[in-house]
């Protein structure tokens, strides 16, 4: 198959390269150092039209496709690798999985502020006990009156210091069947956002605190039997998470490439050194490799969402992919690339992250593998038979 743009997405890739160009790469150094959102970005990617792309025009958004939105991502981050993250949170992860799923009514309350880059919207998954056994969390969403109770705890949670509203994964009854979401909004009383805490990539999230949380009833995503549908929708943001692990790897690439042109060792280029020729070699055939998957993955799914092993194949190679290059091009380029000076540390940081978030990748293994033998192989103990 073919999975190289058509004459209009390549239009859309080259306006998108403009505007990054001339409004995103000069402080792209300054972002990635800092942890604060980027909310003159978010505006300025809105104004754009680059926030809702998968978004139905109905609902305030472009209409487009997964690739659409992937191309968008990497367009951005080939200048200002952390501007991508606001294309990320504007088309994929909580947000697409809202759109998906969400009320008409719910859609009027929330989207105008999240596709104008004034909002943002985060996800509560992990729990201390509960992360890639996401069903093991103990949330739980009581029926009180007109509404829910919410009790419960999450954490690692992105965006979760800036978010205004949050999709949060609560257990409305036992076992898988009984898991949902609920939108909880960032003043509702008995919610509390604790204190910020760093990942290794400077970004902060903050612990999650629900003590008789009341929800009322028209902020329920999806109840009793939904989980099925999130994880479907989760997929999506693996696909943005594994746009962006290429993208910062490609740019980390490019970075060292222009550095091994430049610098001379021992009388000459790095480049004309074969050690270093072969590293660039390798970073290439990853880097092109995982690009491919992950286009396959987004044109397979089409307007819809894509398949869970089309979404762990890509995501797990370019997680692969994009650290590779990362780390190598931090290698090539020494103790520039080590600095805070330079950008490729950060995608090395970031990309390493990624291999965590959104799906470890032994979890996307144990994913492909069933795949693979078509059927489910459970990570859980087997159950002590009695007599």
């Amino acid at each position: 198959m073919d999975f190289r743009l058509n004459a209009e997405q390549s239009i859309f890739r080259d306006m998108v390269h403009k505007f990054a160009e001339a409004e995103l790469s000069e402080h792209a150094v300054e972002r990635a150092n800092s942890s604060r959102f980027p909310w003159d970005v978010a505006e300025k990617a809105a104004s754009a039209g680059l926030m809702g792309i998968t978004v139905p025009e109905e609902h305030g958004g472009i209409g487009g496709t997964l690739v659409d939105a992937i191309v968008a991502i990497q367009a951005v981050a080939k200048y200002c690798p952390r501007s991508a993250d606001v294309v990320q949170v504007g088309n994929f992860g909580a947000l697409r999985t809202f759109v998906e799923y969400s009320t008409d009514e719910q859609k009027k309350r929330f989207l105008p502020d999240l596709l104008a880059g004034r909002s943002v919207m985060a996800v509560g998954m992990t729990e201390p006990d509960a992360g890639s056994a996401v069903t093991d969390i103990k949330t739980t969403a009581v029926k009180d009156g007109t509404g829910y109770k919410v009790n419960g705890t999450k954490i690692f949670g992105t965006h979760s210091g800036e978010a205004n509203v949050f999709l949060i994964y609560v257990r409305f009854g036992e076992g898988v069947s009984g898991i949902g979401t609920v939108l909880v909004e960032r003043d509702t009383p008995g919610f509390e956002i604790g204190k910020p805490s760093a990942f290794m990539n400077g970004e902060h999230w903050s612990q999650l605190y629900f003590d008789d949380c009341l929800v009322p009833e028209e902020n329920v995503v999806l109840g009793m039997g939904g989980f099925k549908k999130q994880i479907s929708g989760f997929n999506v943001e693996r696909l943005g998470n594994a746009a962006r692990a290429v993208a910062l790897g490609r740019h980390a690439f490019e970075k060292a490439r222009d550095y091994a042109l430049e610098r001379h060792q021992f009388g000459r280029p790095l480049c004309e050194f074969q050690g270093v020729q072969w590293k660039f070699a390798d970073m290439e055939v990853k880097l092109r490799g995982a690009q491919s998957l992950l286009m396959e993955a987004a044109h397979n799914a089409g307007d819809g969402l894509p398949s869970a092993q089309d979404t762990a194949i890509a995501k797990l190679a370019c997680n692969e992919a994009g650290f590779f290059a990362a780390n190598e091009a931090m290698q090539v380029m020494g103790g520039l690339g080590f600095s805070e000076e330079s950008i490729v540390q950060y995608c090395f940081r970031r990309t390493r992250g990624w291999m965590i978030a959104g799906g470890s990748v032994e979890i996307l293994k144990n994913r492909i593998a069933e795949g693979v033998f078509e059927r489910r192989f459970s990570q859980r103990p087997p159950k002590c038979k009695t007599n």
